[in-house]
């Protein structure tokens, strides 16, 4: 045995030997399917952007993954992974939430620029420009209760980073984040202080394939690709495929680079490492619709002390559900608000998941309103606009040469029947796939004798959850936007209350509202981003001048208070 499985093996017996020593008859029942821990782990999240998986760990032999296959081979894959939507911003909402997008008014894509930090006046007005008549940027308004998951564990004691996209359909509350940017780092915390980071991954995102066209390739220029059947296996076809693949790669050392900064500072095995995509793959016929190429992703876990290393883990599993899954992990129980459930961890779900649930809705200038509902097998979906094409003409996914090619071929009649489906002028009320037998989706069972069974079954399921999560799938975005931002007015979040006793602080706000704190040295200093979250009564030394602000998730925050202290 080799010395570093040696020391792994160690490490888990011991974890295994201090945490049953320290277990007691009021502690929650562990899960089978969840590592035992005695230490509140890191948690590192590595999150690439559009990619279904095309890798060889998950069935995909075009290229090699070392990174991404040692991790593999140490962690657990996680098989059947969905994202709630085909796009990113409501994927993110619904990670962050831990609630479906639809459900929360943060499922059309986007409802503004908060996918930046900073937002100008100038992005605003470009969003404008590109929303449909009668809407403008606004911000989707969760229930007043909740907060993102960072927040949770900073209230924990972690410290969070997020490097360094933003895009959960409505700005970061202020005390999200001990960081988030293109320099946050788990590097920055205190000395021993457990952290929760995540690193985005941009270079496998769509508009890498033909923003790269001219870099050279990570893969050979005539790298063999197998084309999926509702795509073109032409020269232009394959090329595309090809630098899809080689941004992959790419990816794949980007990773490896975070993997190597994590080991060098000896925290690779007090950490959970997650590596996931923010949704399905690229191409056309993929991001954005509601198949299993725009929703499935891949995932792996590592777990300290290599935990079920190279074990597949067939459960169904949705974004919504990594909210609980992490707080759980962190030993923190998640709140009852939740949509999702933990899979992992202390308070893991005693069964899996029977079903899970997508929605697409808006996509940039383009509407169309589709429900999904998929168990271990079959596919339903429910078409609201069915007397329109699944095709719609975004000019930003025009920009790909493969998309270009599928016109051509459109407009010139040589498309084949697979890639004819989506180009239908009409779509039907209802489909129905065998996704072992059609992995592609392209046959539709939904008025087929011997699926009608199946097909009620999905049906009855869909209805249940719509009406459980309070979706409206035809409700006007419009109206949507009164309902949360009244005669077009974003909400502001009331100013919090104070207490003093002697000084001692107390703090308190209403509507669910977050409370975020800073101390300055020097009276009203310039203020940073990094407000600290408020858990609990505090002392102000003397002389010095706290700064206070409260913010609710989609409203503006409360004007800062500034309350020297003499």
């Amino acid at each position: 045995m080799k010395i570093f499985e040696l020391v792994a093996v160690i490490v888990l017996i011991a974890s295994l030997i201090l945490f049953n020593w320290g277990c007691n008859a009021s502690d929650p029942p562990q899960s089978s399917n969840s590592p035992v821990l005695d230490f509140q782990p890191n948690i590192l999240w590595l999150v690439a952007e559009d990619l279904s998986p095309y890798i060889p760990s998950f069935g995909d032999s075009t290229i090699t993954t070392p990174t991404l296959s040692r991790l593999a081979a140490e962690g657990v894959r996680y098989t059947r992974v969905f994202s709630p939507s085909g796009v990113c911003a409501p994927s993110r909402a619904a990670i962050a939430t831990g609630m479906y997008p639809s459900g929360i008014g943060a499922n059309h894509m986007r409802t503004g620029p908060w996918y930046t930090t900073k937002i100008s006046k100038e992005a605003l007005e470009n969003s404008r420009k590109h929303m449909p008549p009668n809407t403008f940027p606004y911000e989707a308004v969760p229930p007043s209760e909740v907060v993102m998951h960072s927040e949770h564990l900073r209230r924990a004691g972690y410290y969070t980073s997020n490097n360094s996209k933003e895009d959960y359909q409505f700005r970061k509350s202020l005390t999200a984040w001990d960081e988030s940017g293109p320099k946050a780092h788990w590097r920055n915390r205190k000395p021993g202080q457990p952290f929760f980071a995540i690193f985005n991954f941009g270079v496998t995102h769509e508009s890498r394939i033909w923003a790269k066209s001219a870099d050279s390739l990570w893969v050979d220029e005539n790298l063999d690709v197998t084309v999926p059947p509702y795509l073109p296996d032409t020269p232009v076809g394959r090329k595309d495929i090809r630098r899809m693949y080689s941004n992959i790669k790419e990816m794949d050392a980007q990773i490896g680079r975070v993997l190597a900064e994590l080991e060098s500072d000896g925290l690779l095995d007090s950490t959970i490492i997650f590596w996931y995509s923010d949704h399905g793959g690229p191409l056309p016929r993929q991001k954005r619709l509601l198949y299993d190429s725009g929703l499935q992703v891949p995932m792996i876990v590592r777990f300290p002390g290599q935990w079920q290393a190279g074990q597949v883990d067939s459960q169904l599993v949705s974004f919504i559900d990594f909210k609980s899954t992490i707080l759980s992990l962190a030993g923190l129980q998640p709140p009852d608000y939740l949509d999702g459930r933990a899979f992992l961890g202390r308070y893991a779900a005693a069964s899996d998941r029977q079903y899970i649930h997508g929605a697409a809705d808006r996509f940039d200038e383009c509407y169309d309103n589709i429900r999904a509902v998929r168990d271990h097998r079959f596919k339903y979906l429910r078409n609201y606009q069915y007397n329109q094409s699944y095709y719609l003409p975004l000019s930003y996914r025009e920009q790909m040469p493969i998309m270009q090619e599928l016109l051509r071929l459109r407009d010139s009649g040589k498309l084949t029947d697979a890639q004819a489906l989506w180009f239908r002028t009409q779509k039907p009320p209802e489909e129905l796939y065998d996704t072992v037998t059609d992995p592609h989706e392209l046959h539709n069972l939904a008025s087929e004798p011997a699926y009608q069974k199946k097909l009620l079954e999905l049906r009855q399921e869909c209805d249940r959850w719509l009406k459980e999560i309070g979706d409206q799938p035809l409700l006007p975005e419009a109206q949507l936007i009164e309902q949360f931002w009244p005669s077009g007015k974003q909400p502001v979040t009331d100013a919090p209350t104070l207490l003093w006793e002697a000084r001692t602080l107390t703090l308190s706000a209403n509507a669910g509202a977050a409370i975020g704190y800073q101390i300055l040295a020097d009276g009203a200093a310039s203020l940073t981003d990094h407000w600290k979250v408020y858990t609990g009564p505090f002392d102000i030394p003397e002389g010095k001048t706290v700064s206070i602000v409260a913010h609710r998730l989609g409203y503006q925050p409360s004007d800062t208070l500034f309350i020297p202290v003499h």
